[in-house]
């Protein structure tokens, strides 16, 4: 008998329909899968073979050929061995025959005893598959959170492949997935708090400038001035997230396996600090199967690159397209593929090797080959990306010991709230949420200067020798101060203090 059943593959973020024809018929015992399965598919003979017998039902004695279509786009992952088992079971036996399954979707890898694990990206797949025209599927009971912030659709998790049949069969009906309201997650990083940062009012400010309009930042200072504390500050002030920026980072993660237990979908913003040994594809993304890289995962939250320099100069130069595109294209000889990466990069640096460059209170030890030789490891395209760049001065002891109460987080967190709501509103056409997100033409609209700003940044244009790119930046962080203060227009001052964040010149250092 022949029998079809529906499955899906994963593309990036995209799912495709995956058609599972299956053949059972006399001769010698044989099974095989066609249709460009690769070597996790192929093995997927044993176990669906293995789970069938141990579930209690006979698996056929002829000969299987289990067809993927289409046979053009290689099938990867174990997302096919429920739909194979289940549409070999309609093709050889009586417990689905006469039911129509057409209008179902089936996603989930066995086990030899017939459990079902759950599966890596089912919430893209399920996304996906609506768009694709799908609203009834079966899944593994491991994958309920996912599924359940998704509505319009009807999802049934199983934990066993007899409670997948005894659903379809209808002697035992699965409760369908009920769909859950999102909420807004409060960061882990509770130990990093503006309120215990002493003085650097200065660096401060910048950092709440930077997350108010999601624009890149680095902090140069010496060894011990507070640039470490202050990044791991960032988390502690990010905006909250929107349910569309949850399921776009939640999408990544799942790919990626990246999701904790239990949790169904990301509520707070991404905190990402790989080490400096990292590799370019271990940043951008890709290996055989282009999974998803760090930028990727670190999408609607922050990278932070502690110590700049120490990273290999290939994948500090692999960021300049993310960081101009937001999107990151994966290339390789199977596929090619594109994944978000809109993130806020955030890094740090000392002025020198020895890191006491410039100091007042200990003497450096660099030559000046040295020195150069360490600034340059920071492109000057890669530089003209960071629209911020601060000097982070040392604490003074008074400062440190002072019994004064910093402001904590929480009250500067809601200033941002405000001025990124203002955004949102701004930009709600423009299918961007940031003013560091913007283009020429949103530009043009929404960053007009008056006669005296405008001579303002022509000097600052030229006595700095800025790029193109540098006038940009500058307006774009001018916007976001402007929001700060709830003014609707960019004045001369909002134009001074974006300059002052771009005047660190490496060279001088």
């Amino acid at each position: 008998m022949l029998s079809k059943v529906n499955g899906l593959g994963l593309l990036g973020l995209d799912a495709f329909t995956v058609s599972v024809e299956t053949d059972v018929g006399g001769g010698l015992a044989r099974f095989d899968i066609v249709g460009l399965p690769d070597a996790s598919v192929k093995e997927s003979k044993e176990r669906v073979r293995t789970a069938i017998k141990n579930s209690g039902k006979r698996f056929p004695d002829g000969r299987v050929t289990v067809n993927l279509a289409p046979a053009d786009i290689k099938k990867e992952g174990a997302y096919l061995d429920l739909a194979i088992a289940v549409a070999i079971i309609k093709a050889s036996s009586d417990i689905l025959s006469g039911i129509d399954i057409s209008d179902y979707v089936f996603l989930g890898e066995l086990s030899l005893d017939g459990a079902l694990r759950g599966v890596n990206g089912i919430m893209p797949l399920l996304i996906s598959a609506k768009k694709l025209g799908f609203n009834k599927f079966v899944i593994p009971f491991a994958n309920i959170r996912e599924a359940e912030f998704i509505g319009g659709i009807e999802v049934y998790p199983v934990k066993t492949l007899n409670e997948a049949l005894g659903h379809l069969s209808g002697a035992v009906p699965c409760e369908r997935v009920t769909v859950r309201d999102y909420t807004v997650g409060v960061s882990s990083v509770t130990q990093s708090d503006l309120k215990f940062v002493k003085g650097q009012q200065a660096a401060k400010r910048a950092l709440e400038v930077a997350v108010s309009g999601g624009h890149n930042i680095l902090l140069v200072g010496s060894p011990g001035s507070g640039k470490t504390m202050l990044a791991r500050c960032i988390p502690s002030i990010m905006p909250d997230m929107s349910f569309d920026e949850a399921l776009e980072t939640t999408k990544i993660h799942s790919v990626s396996g990246a999701l904790r237990d239990g949790e169904g979908i990301v509520t707070v913003r991404p905190f990402f600090t790989p080490h400096h040994t990292t590799s370019p594809i271990a940043l951008i993304g890709g290996g055989s199967s282009a999974k998803p890289g760090v930028i990727s995962l670190a999408h609607n939250g922050v990278l932070y690159l502690d110590e700049m320099p120490e990273y290999p100069r290939s994948a500090l130069e692999s960021l300049r397209q993310p960081l101009e595109d937001r999107i990151v294209t994966v290339s390789r000889a199977r596929m090619t593929v594109e994944y978000p990466a809109s993130f806020m990069l955030v890094g740090s640096m000392n002025p020198c090797p020895c890191g006491n460059y410039g100091s007042k209170t200990a003497e450096c030890r660099c030559s000046a080959s040295q020195i150069a030789k360490y600034k340059a490891k920071i492109s000057g395209p890669l530089l003209d990306r960071i629209d911020l760049q601060i000097e982070v001065d040392g604490v003074k002891y008074d400062d440190l010991v002072s019994s004064t109460e910093e402001e904590p987080s929480s009250e500067v967190k809601k200033r941002v709230n405000r001025t990124r709501l203002i955004q949102r509103e701004r930009f709600a056409l423009e299918g961007i949420r940031t003013n560091s997100e913007m283009h020429e033409r949103q530009l043009e609209k929404y960053c007009k200067l008056s006669k005296e700003s405008e001579n303002i940044m022509r000097m600052s244009f030229e006595k700095l020798k800025l790029s193109a790119r540098g006038r940009s930046r500058i307006l774009k962080v001018a916007r976001t101060i402007a929001d700060m203060e709830l003014e609707e227009n960019i004045q001369p001052r909002h134009i001074l203090e974006a300059v002052g964040y771009r005047s660190f010149d490496l060279s001088n250092m």
